[in-house]
């Protein structure tokens, strides 16, 4: 068993613990003395302080509570949790895990009103309790009750979301005030479940003494709520983040990407998206880029599509920053060219508008714009559509815009003098469709896609029209076109690990992304990786230790950039590609270590990878002791006994120093691995299949895929598929491995 697999395993046996390890690192509450309404929160209105029956109470409350929604890096619902209103502005409580790391967060109102968090106005990871603030007015707040009030055998009401049903109620009794390693918690027979978190834990009188926080692990029947004064000390002590700082998770990079007027902008694997209306006239955002522009005449291009074409996005040239630009769009399915000198209507001016068949509505479509002293032409796929001898704005930079309530992705944002698309020769496409004809009659040719590899991205544009046409045959082409990519990728990232030493981590790790994400720009990644090196290399003197370059990397890592491990959303595979964890500034050891590597690789610092069991973390030699960094904790240095310790927590044998740095093909192994693993675990065997093709590739004799790929084409119904393989580990009689079971199954086949 690899020990990619093997932590999985692990993680399964610890997941129950680990949350009520976490939750009991709650600190404990002495001495409060605040006086009863310390922060101008207690002012429900009726009759709080007074009995009432649970029913009276429910009806009260419910206007209080909130559904918490955390929204994960697909743009997903990741999870739900409870929260209740603290104060009239808009402050909301719940728990810490319940937003989780660098997450969009929603609230919503019983009445379906819903806010975007605007910021975490206090949060502590110990106490896992988050106070969240929405712009919102006249809320109605739960009365906090005064701490350590609450008695065992008092009545208790709970209220949340559990399991999905949304503004539940339950009435149960405080069973026990407990201290558990010195944390105390408020012990209740009421049952708590996933989605309760965060609610209000209310008296008889509906004052909050606590919130719900996780479920007995013993019994259905028991649960802890955190107590309200560990609450009211984090409002005494607000460590405020607005939520841009907050969301790292496609952030743009404001080195590169300027956001006017709202709207919400993001990036994911090359693309950028743009959701929700922005706040100039007519809906209008913009998204200006802060490269120097080439000298006039110069183009600037992208590829945009739409999800509505009533709508409206595409390029802006020629701004000022602000209110002044052109605009070239497509507009209700026609292409627009505009000029902008002002926030409002009366400034707004349509140069030119022309219906073209060139625009193919609901795909992806590269608009052009050349811009010349005096002369404006407008492209779409090649074609020019329209042209303006409009010349009132000159001397501004370029960008992105989308109008109205528009949902817009944008790829491929391209500036120069002349980016007008290449066009392939005839002979060559011909030559190539020839290749495509037979795939469209036989998928598994395997000569057709070895031919059609050496020019993938024209192969894979012609193979998705021969798709178009058969309908019939769209699963076995389109298995085809990404025969052919990972052919190519496969290629050439064996030709780059062949350099050995002299080999690129950083570019092997994007061939791997790649690999599952065909539109992935490499070159684009490349560039900022290359911005970042030269930015953290003008901030550290060329004599400085190895040391000292170590913990600058850290900090710009880690404080100056928001990267950080993925801790409540360690196994999704955007942690495996490089170009999401640049992106989100979220990754696993193993992709976080790269990065590091690679930027300590270019301060001269010899940084090596060290995979050990369960973990992968970074050494260095300097004045003869080897040195063990964990970027996964943020650059943090580790003893011996330390990394020694992880290693027997993940059932590894031996010490740290009997564990040799990982050559470069080993670590691209160890990612592929990984892959595989949560593939496994999501049961997508045919992604797992890839992955150990791409892993054979590599290591022809690696015996254990060879069972891998045999055991997958067996799990998807294809024996005799897994013959080839068998029959190679009867040949080669690999050590290890029960071939005696291996040939009554053969025999079965």
């Amino acid at each position: 068993m690899r020990m990619a697999t093997l932590r999985f395993d692990i993680m399964k046996f610890l997941q129950p613990w680990i949350l009520i390890i976490a939750t009991a690192s709650i600190l404990k509450a002495q001495g409060d003395t605040h006086p009863d309404d310390p922060f101008g929160l207690n002012e429900t209105p009726g009759i709080a302080g007074v009995d009432q029956t649970t029913a009276e109470i429910a009806a009260t409350t419910r206007k209080s509570l909130v559904v918490v929604t955390q929204k994960g890096r697909d743009g997903q619902t990741a999870g739900t949790g409870s929260g209740f209103v603290l104060s009239k502005d808009g402050l909301i409580a719940t728990c810490a895990h319940v937003i989780g790391e660098s997450r969009p967060v929603i609230i919503r109102f019983e009445n379906g009103e819903e806010h975007e968090v605007s910021a975490i106005h206090a949060w502590d990871r110990n106490l896992d309790l988050a106070i969240l603030k929405i712009d919102a007015k006249g809320l109605t707040p739960l009365t906090l009750a005064k701490p350590d009030t609450i008695q065992q055998g008092s009545d208790v009401i709970a209220m949340g979301n559990p399991q999905g049903l949304e503004f539940s109620v339950v009435r149960g009794v405080v069973s026990g005030l407990r201290d558990i390693e010195k944390q105390s918690l408020i012990q209740i027979a009421i049952p708590i479940e996933p989605g309760n978190s965060g609610g209000p834990l209310l008296d008889t009188a509906g004052r909050v003494h606590g919130l719900l926080n996780m479920k007995s692990a013993i019994t259905d029947n028991l649960g802890f709520a955190i107590p309200v004064s560990s609450l009211i000390r984090l409002l005494d002590k607000p460590n405020t983040v607005p939520m841009d700082k907050w969301l790292t998770i496609g952030q743009l990079n404001p080195a590169r990407w300027q956001t006017l007027m709202g709207a919400r902008w993001r990036q994911r694997a090359g693309r950028i998206t743009v959701v929700r209306p922005g706040n100039g006239f007519g809906g209008r955002s913009l998204c200006i880029n802060q490269r120097e522009l080439p000298p006039m005449p110069y183009e600037v291009a992208v590829e945009v599509k739409l999800d509505d074409e009533s709508g409206a996005a595409g390029l802006i040239f020629e701004s000022n920053g602000g209110d002044k630009h052109y605009g070239f769009y497509p507009s209700s399915g026609n292409m627009r060219l505009t000029r902008f000198e002002g926030p409002d209507v009366l400034s707004w001016t349509i140069l030119e508008q022309v219906s073209t068949k060139a625009y193919r509505p609901g795909e992806w479509n590269r608009i052009r714009v050349r811009v010349e002293k005096k002369k404006i032409t407008g492209f779409v796929n090649g074609e020019k559509v329209l042209e303006s001898a409009d010349a009132v704005l000159r001397g501004g930079k370029v960008g992105l815009a989308k109008f109205r309530s528009t949902e817009a992705e944008f790829k491929r944002f391209e500036t120069g003098v002349n980016i007008a698309p290449n066009t392939a020769p005839q002979e060559m496409v011909a030559r190539l469709q020839v290749h495509v004809d037979k795939l469209a009659e036989d998928p598994g040719n395997a000569d057709a896609v070895a031919s059609l590899a050496d020019n993938a991205e024209l192969s894979r544009s012609l193979l998705q029209g021969k798709i178009k046409q058969l309908t019939k045959d769209l699963n076995q082409l389109e298995e085809a076109a990404g025969s052919v990519h990972r052919r190519s990728i496969q290629k050439r990232l064996i030709n780059e690990l062949e350099k050995e030493e002299k080999s690129s981590l950083i570019f092997c790790a994007l061939l791997l992304a790649k690999h599952d994400n065909p539109e992935l720009d490499i070159a684009a990644y490349q560039e900022e990786i290359d911005r970042m090196a030269d930015e953290l290399d003008r901030k550290v003197e060329k004599s400085t230790s190895v040391q000292d370059k170590v913990a600058a990397i850290a900090s710009y890592l880690f404080e100056d950039n928001g990267y950080h491990g993925s801790r409540s959303d360690y196994y999704n595979r955007s942690n495996s590609y490089l170009n999401e964890v640049i992106d989100d500034r979220e990754g696993i050891p193993i992709t976080l270590s790269i990065l590091f590597m690679e930027l300590a690789d270019r301060l001269d610092a010899n940084l090596k990878g060290l995979g050990i069991p369960g973990h992968f973390v970074l050494c260095y030699e300097e004045d003869g002791k080897r040195n063990i960094i964990d970027a996964f904790e943020r650059g943090k240095p580790l003893t011996t006994e330390e990394t020694n310790d992880i290693i027997r927590s993940y059932g590894g044998t031996g010490k740290i120093s009997d564990y040799p740095p990982s050559d470069k093909r080993a670590i691209i192994q160890r990612m592929i691995y990984n892959l595989k693993g949560i593939s496994i675990e999501e049961k997508d065997f045919g992604s797992a299949l890839r992955y150990v093709n791409l892993l054979l590739a590599i290591d022809p004799d690696d015996a254990q895929e060879h069972l891998s790929r045999a055991l997958l084409h067996l799990q998807n119904g294809e024996g005799e598929k897994a013959k080839p393989d068998l029959e190679w580990l009867f040949e080669k009689k690999p050590e290890g491995i029960h071939l005696g079971r291996l040939r009554e199954l053969y025999n079965r086949l």
